[in-house]
């Protein structure tokens, strides 16, 4: 594309610029009035023009929010149904001008577990756990919240009320047997901290519990072979007395979709929760979702990357020492270490390895990773590596890594003493980096002091129960 003349009558003239012209940053915009139908400029003339788009994208009109006006008003519908005042408060969202709201991805993601765990917890109708996203249903099913929502206000009902311990302890088996995101353990956690009367019942251990006697139902991908679709279609509800008085027809596909009891995909413990010496409080592994089950007992030597740079400047070097044995180890991705603990859980296979055929390796972080994604990935490893007293944090290249699934195992093979003296020596070398980021200013500042740890669900000490430094 040729780059555009510098000339002040082109850059006045509505029906000569293009699209492209806005974004060309080499060439400045001479004139400072009259940008696109002589809107008010706000300073940087691209910008202008850049937050202008923005502002009117977001208004509902970008043709990825096709459906989301037709929700709102089927919303409000229900509220004035049911007796309430349907009043707009209106927001802009400058991410969703380039985001597809109106739908989530097809597979037992992180989107698709969370809807069907609010539904298990009551906080929103069952129909919306699963019901396609540009469906006439979605318009019954928002009409239905506007209703609730009234009803909730008219009862002043609170979360509080309606989440009770069982409550959780049902959204927890939900997520076992559907092989839901081990994100979905973050949040759920984070949710129970923050709920004065269950604070501390439901901890990192109650998920591994329930697993060890929830078989996997749910035949999704990543862990099976179907999408979302597939399962809203199979579903129905089983009601005991009232099915075996109704006419029922048993339908071969759907019960592969949905699995019976006497016939799970895995007998029990979708997500498992694994702890060791090198994660004293814990970590965790959608086990179902391993694409090669003979890594779920396995030892090899560490490949490690100290941050999310390192990997991407090493991982497809030729002459990274790495076989297909090797377990690689990402660090600095946690609460704590890249603020927000990022999706980068999913470590890329070396593309040296990929090219040997190699489909899946052991891989360990202190990050999250994407409810979509599949392999032997170990998550959430506490304490993160940016804390100065993680073992995490010590590992080096060579050091040998042993995961036992089964034994719920995840041990560096070194000494107690060694591991202790590397932590020691880490801890000085650390102490000032550590220091300056605690004592910055603002909301990161107050994010690094405040934040806890994956197993208490990464989130605000002074916003759950019992409050900070608790």
């Amino acid at each position: 594309m040729s780059l555009p003349s510098n000339n002040k009558d082109q850059n006045d003239n509505n029906n000569t610029a293009t699209p492209q012209d806005d974004y060309n940053l080499t060439t400045p915009l001479t004139t400072t009035t009259g940008l696109r139908q002589g809107l008010t400029s706000y300073g940087d003339a691209h910008f202008s023009l850049f937050l202008r788009k923005v502002f009117i994208k977001a208004l509902g009109y970008n043709p990825c929010h096709a459906n989301v006006p037709q929700l709102i008003e089927a919303t409000k519908r229900g509220v004035q149904l049911a007796g309430g005042l349907a009043i707009d408060f209106p927001t802009i969202t400058l991410h969703e001008s380039f985001a597809y709201p109106t739908r989530t991805c097809g597979v037992m993601g992180t989107a698709s577990t969370m809807a069907c765990l609010t539904a298990a917890l009551g906080m929103m109708p069952l129909k919306g756990a699963s019901a396609p996203a540009v469906s006439s249903a979605r318009l019954r099913i928002a009409e239905e919240t506007g209703s609730n929502a009234v009803a909730v206000a008219i009862a002043n009902r609170t979360p509080q009320d309606i989440l009770s311990e069982e409550s959780f302890l049902n959204a927890i088996t939900v997520l076992q047997a559907i092989g839901g995101s081990t994100n979905a353990v973050v949040h759920l956690l984070a949710i129970a901290n923050r709920h004065p009367a269950i604070k501390g019942k439901i901890t990192l251990q109650t998920f591994d519990d329930i697993g060890r006697k929830t078989p996997l139902l749910i035949d999704l991908k990543p862990s099976g072979a179907n999408y979302m679709t597939d399962f809203h279609n199979a579903g129905g509800k089983t009601l005991g007395e009232v099915l075996d008085e109704s006419p029922f027809k048993s339908f071969a596909y759907s019960r592969e979709v949905i699995r019976s009891l006497d016939n799970p995909l895995y007998p029990s413990s979708s997500l498992v929760v694994l702890r060791g010496n090198i994660a004293p409080n814990g970590a965790v592994m959608k086990a179902s979702a391993s694409k090669d089950r003979s890594l779920l007992k396995h030892s090899g030597p560490a490949v490690v990357f100290e941050d999310t740079a390192d990997m991407a400047r090493r991982i497809d070097d030729p002459d990274l020492p790495v076989t297909k044995d090797s377990v690689l180890v990402l660090k600095g991705i946690g609460p704590v270490g890249n603020p927000g603990m990022p999706e980068a859980g999913l470590i890329p296979l070396p593309r040296k390895l990929g090219a040997q055929g190699v489909t899946d390796m052991l891989r360990l972080s202190d990050g999250r990773m994407s409810g979509t994604a599949g392999g032997t990935i170990i998550l959430h490893i506490s304490p993160e590596s940016a804390l100065p007293e993680s073992p995490f944090g010590v590992v080096r290249t060579g050091d040998v890594i042993t995961c036992d699934v089964e034994q719920r195992r995840l041990h560096l093979e070194v000494l107690d003493e060694e591991i202790e003296r590397r932590v020691t020596e880490r801890r000085k070398e650390i102490q000032r980096s550590v220091g300056e980021k605690e004592s910055q200013r603002g909301y990161r500042g107050l994010y690094i002091r405040s934040v806890n740890q994956a197993e208490e669900g990464a989130d605000f000490d002074f916003l759950t129960a019992s409050g900070a430094n608790s």
